[in-house]
């Protein structure tokens, strides 16, 4: 196997970006709250972005229903989504800084698991338990931001999902109206424009641009 060592990752990155873009980014840290449809790819694109931490939340494990729309493959049955998914981002780059924690977020942990993220990734699949991270890390955790994603369900037209300034601290990315029911299914191309949508916002902010 060919060994890429960190400043080869530099180099090639630096053909794209400018310094100061590649300083920004590589010295950024994001939270991602959910490693399915949404959070999976969120991670594999701001890894390839070349990210310097990401911290990573899920209490899953990988399921075959979850392959139609998210990163894993079938030699990831049945493992943990964090162990999973860390796997396959230090395949896209060795040298990121990687936290796992496997839990079930609630109110309780999560000024514990967010407060020291500026940018936090939420990525549920229940409108729930969508609310309760958002109004949580908005109230307890002062200095943070959210990019929260909001209809993605079916696949009706990619150009209804847009990006949102809600708040000063948050932005929804979806058509913020399909949701998943017995008769709208979950279609890895919408699934993943939303994700790019997230990735994208979360780029601008590190790079200091908060208008979408």
């Amino acid at each position: 196997m060919m060994v890429v060592t960190q400043e080869e990752i530099k180099a090639a990155l630096l053909q794209r970006y400018t310094p100061e873009m590649y300083d920004k980014i590589s010295n950024a840290s994001v939270a991602i709250a959910g490693l399915g449809g949404l959070g999976s790819h969120v991670a594999v694109m701001l890894t390839r972005a070349g990210i310097g931490k990401l911290m990573l939340v899920d209490f899953d494990r990988v399921d075959i229903t979850n392959l139609n729309r998210q990163v894993y493959t079938y030699e990831h049955l049945e493992r943990k989504k964090t162990e999973a998914l860390a796997e396959i981002l230090r395949k896209i780059n060795p040298y990121i800084t990687l936290e796992t924690r496997d839990c079930y977020v609630n109110q309780e942990n999560v000024t514990e698991l967010f407060r020291d993220y500026n940018i936090v990734c939420e990525a549920f699949d229940k409108a729930e338990n969508k609310a309760m991270l958002v109004n949580t890390v908005l109230e307890k955790c002062r200095h943070t931001t959210v990019v929260s994603g909001s209809g993605m369900a079916g696949y009706g037209s990619s150009n209804k999902i847009h990006t949102e300034k809600v708040m000063k601290r948050l932005y929804v990315c979806g058509d913020r109206e399909t949701e998943l029911e017995d008769d709208v299914c979950l279609m890895s191309s919408r699934v993943t424009v939303c994700a790019a949508h997230q990735a994208n916002m979360i780029i601008r902010l590190i790079l200091g641009i908060t208008e979408v």
